[in-house]
Formats: C-alpha cells, sequence, structure tokens
C-alpha cells in the first residue's frame, strides 16, 4: 500500500545514492566504522570476528507484515519488518536474543533484499520497518537502487537500539523518513553491565539529536506516520532505566513535542535471571511513576 507523501529516498539522484552507497562501503573497511564499537576488522572482505559477525551481506532471519508494533505503523495493512540477524548490542533481557544474539539467519544480496521490500509492499504493508538495521546500513543503501527500480514507493522506518554513529546517520539523511530508535538507559554503567557497551547514553543522545535534525518530530497522515521520530523507552525495574533523566533530555534537547513510547512490557528473558535486579516483571506503580515523569517534563505526544 503505497502512502500519499513520496519517501523521501525517491527526491535523490541515482548519482547521490551512489555515491552514499560507495561512502557506506568504505565504512566497513578496517576498522570497521559502521557501529560506534569500531571493531577492527575489514568487512567488505567478510572478516566477521567484529562483534556484529556480519560480513558484506546482508543477514535476514525474517521479513513478514506485522500488526504489533506502534499504531501509526501498523494501520489495516501492518508493518513490513525486516528482522536483520545481528545487532551491536548484547542485551541480558533481549527479548529476541533468539535473532539479535544467535545471529543465524539468510545471506542477500543487494538484489536479494531488494526483492524482500518489494515483496513487503506487494503485501499492502504500509512501510518498510528495518529492525536492527545499525550494522546492514552499508547493505540497505545498495539494495535500494534496485528496489526503487522495481517500484518501492513506501517510507522506510529505522527501528533501531539506539547505539547508531552519527557519520553512518548523515548517509541516511534524506532516505530514511522514520527513525524509531530505543533509549535504553541514561546511566553509562547499567549499560555496559546489562548491554556489554561503553558510552551508550552519550552515543545515543548524539544519535537521536541527528535523527530529529534530519526527520523532525513525528508526522502522521491518515493515522500513518510519514515521517519523524518515534523514541521508544522500556522502564525496568527499580528505574535501572534511569527514565527521568531520558525523559528530560528528549523535552528539553530534543522537542516536547517528541512521540514517545514509554513501554511496560519489561519481563525477564533470555540472561535476565541471573541478574537479581531484573529477575522480576515491571510494577503498575514503577510505570505509573516513569510516565509521571514523562508529563512533569512537558512530553504529551505518547503511543497508545
Amino acid at each position: 500500500m503505497v502512502t500519499a507523501t513520496r519517501p523521501s529516498y525517491l527526491e535523490l539522484s541515482g548519482e547521490e545514492l551512489q555515491r552514499r552507497i560507495e561512502a557506506a562501503w568504505e565504512l566497513m573497511r578496517t576498522p570497521c566504522r559502521v557501529c560506534p564499537r569500531h571493531c577492527k576488522v575489514d568487512r567488505a572482505l567478510d572478516e566477521r570476528r567484529g562483534f556484529c559477525r556480519v560480513g558484506s551481506r546482508a543477514l535476514v532471519f525474517s521479513a513478514h507484515p506485522h500488526f504489533g508494533e506502534e499504531p501509526v505503523l501498523v494501520g489495516r495493512g501492518g508493518s513490513g519488518t525486516i528482522f536483520f540477524a545481528s545487532c551491536n548490542l548484547a542485551c541480558v533481557y533481549c527479548q529476541n536474543w533468539e535473532i539479535s544474539q544467535i545471529k543465524s539467519g539468510q545471506e542477500m544480496e543487494p538484489a536479494q533484499l531488494a526483492e524482500v521490500m518489494l515483496g513487503l509492499q506487494r503485501a499492502g504493508c504500509h512501510n518498510v520497518n528495518l529492525v536492527s538495521p545499525t550494522v546492514h546500513v552499508p547493505q540497505v543503501l545498495a539494495a535500494l537502487p534496485c528496489a526503487i527500480d522495481g517500484g518501492l514507493r513506501l517510507p522506510l522506518v529505522y527501528n533501531t537500539g539506539g547505539y547508531d554513529s552519527v557519520e553512518v546517520l548523515r548517509l541516511l539523511d534524506g532516505v530514511v523518513d522514520v527513525y524509531m530508535p530505543d533509549i535504553k538507559y541514561s546511566d553509562e554503567r547499567t549499560a555496559g553491565r546489562f548491554s556489554i557497551v561503553r558510552r551508550y547514553y552519550e552515543t545515543t543522545k548524539a544519535a537521536v539529536k541527528e535523527m530529529h535534525r534530519q526527520a523532525g518530530d513525528l508526522v502522521v497522515e491518515g493515522e500513518l506516520a510519514v515521517r519523524g521520530l518515534i523514541i521508544r523507552h522500556l522502564v525496568l525495574p527499580r528505574d535501572l532505566s534511569g527514565t527521568d533523566e531520558v525523559m528530560r533530555f528528549l523535552a528539553e534537547e530534543l522537542s516536547r513535542d517528541s512521540y514517545v513510547n514509554v513501554m511496560a512490557q519489561y519481563r525477564p528473558q533470555h540472561k535476565a535471571n541471573r541478574y537479581g535486579e531484573l529477575a522480576q516483571r515491571l510494577t503498575a506503580e514503577e510505570y505509573r511513576w516513569a510516565m509521571a515523569a514523562a508529563r512533569r517534563h512537558g512530553l504529551w505526544r505518547f503511543a497508545r
């Protein structure tokens, strides 16, 4: 299902898109700089010793219409999700750990990935929802010319854990219409312990600011998102997610009109039961406190 608003990537010239592809491919070389981990590998040569274990081909776990996303993405036809295998985070409580951390899937050349996108459009989806795309940016860009030639007209959704490189995001300016980053933590030690990552909050704040610079606050047409940011924040037990600071950042450094999904669905998954703080569900009282913090900072646009 094609939206009334043309996706941004249709306004890019073929020459400019090719320049972006070449620049993204260069970032895969030693040391890989596609994500902020900067692993000392040359992924363009299919070296897989980096954190993500993804070489030069896209690694796709599954692709299908998805009806469990935010309503502004789902509509009637569903969000066309492409679940990329692997992730540049290692969250011990990940609910999709079979996809993000086992790192198994089908390797795809650009033409194959383009056909997956077109298949989602034929299925009546409202968008192409790239789930955990961070380490796959070069492959996504390489697939776009073939997808456009095949008639792709759906907006791209960049559905990320938030640990993204500003340098790489600038290559997506005018390519991605809807950014959907997580902001998982505001405390660096907590991020290091539960997601095995350094400088998470500092890096994610810079990335989200760049996303907002490109796309702005969420724009909805006919109950469907066509451009802008959807920010997700999973509330963890005992305020491990540092919710008050995250909401302050969104309101004061981004926009009080930010569209925020304050998520209450935390439950112990994967390795969470090995950590006493995470081995319990979120309480109703903890979630009410998180929502009160968001409102106290002046935020008002919440996903329903």
